[in-house]
């Protein structure tokens, strides 16, 4: 990919929910490769909304959606799919791990579903298991915790795990979705400053969603979706 592409290009995005009123009307937003973004917005303003337009999980009702180049209109449904897992990171804020399976198995679940994030954690690591555990190291997870059942763990740990399995394979773009907010002030910052340090190793950009404000000085850039939502302004007139 030239790294002229931005990772995520927006371009008159419109999206309502059946019978309700426009809830998300964005002219233009882009990331560039390899940047850093700080999302705020309050609660009802399109984040969660506007998190699922960027997996492919809905689709706009006009404008287009481009990550990587690619149009994700002109996507099947199971197209997308395989588009969002061989391209996308997510950390989820309730972090979405299977509690049944071991922790290195949960960081592995993208390269069970993506050839694509498998091949680049082999090229990398010389095997995914390697990857797996070179990124749970990394991220803060003793080697003694890889074998645990996952619900088990702290939620600390669990963090880290999510962040581990987004991170997995190199994925151009992690989307993290509140992930910090179970945590004290200083555990966030010292979290963000591990997700920074693998992104920036993976050659990632990230789209980082908060209510924390404090935070927003450690990225390349902070938004207001408020702002950035013809949608939400035109209601607060």
């Amino acid at each position: 990919m030239s790294a002229h592409v931005p990772i995520i290009e927006l371009s008159n995005l419109r999206f309502a929910w059946p019978r309700q009123a426009t809830l998300l009307e964005i002219d233009e937003f882009r990331l560039e490769p390899e940047h850093s973004v700080f999302l705020k917005g309050p609660s009802g303003s399109g984040k969660t909304t506007l998190l699922g337009l960027l997996g492919g999980v809905q689709l706009p009702d006009s404008g287009s959606i481009r990550l990587l180049g690619q149009d994700l209109s002109q996507l099947s449904a199971s197209a997308r799919d395989r588009f969002r897992v061989d391209h996308s990171g997510f950390i989820f804020q309730q972090f979405n791990l299977l509690p049944f399976l071991s922790v290195t198995d949960n960081v592995l679940l993208p390269c069970q579903f993506s050839k694509y994030r498998k091949q680049r954690a082999i090229a990398r690591h010389g095997s995914i298991q390697q990857a797996a555990q070179a990124l749970l190291i990394q991220l803060g997870l003793a080697a003694d915790l890889h074998q645990q059942l996952a619900g088990e763990l702290s939620i600390g740990q669990q963090q880290r795990v999510a962040a581990a399995r987004a991170l997995i394979g190199q994925p151009k773009l992690v989307i993290a979705d509140e992930p910090t907010s179970a945590l004290d002030a200083d555990s966030r910052e010292a979290f963000l400053q591990l997700l920074f340090a693998e992104c920036k190793a993976a050659g990632a950009s990230l789209l980082f969603v908060s209510h924390d404000q404090s935070l927003a000085k450690l990225f390349d850039r902070s938004i207001d979706l408020s702002q950035l939502n013809r949608a939400t302004r035109q209601q607060e007139i």
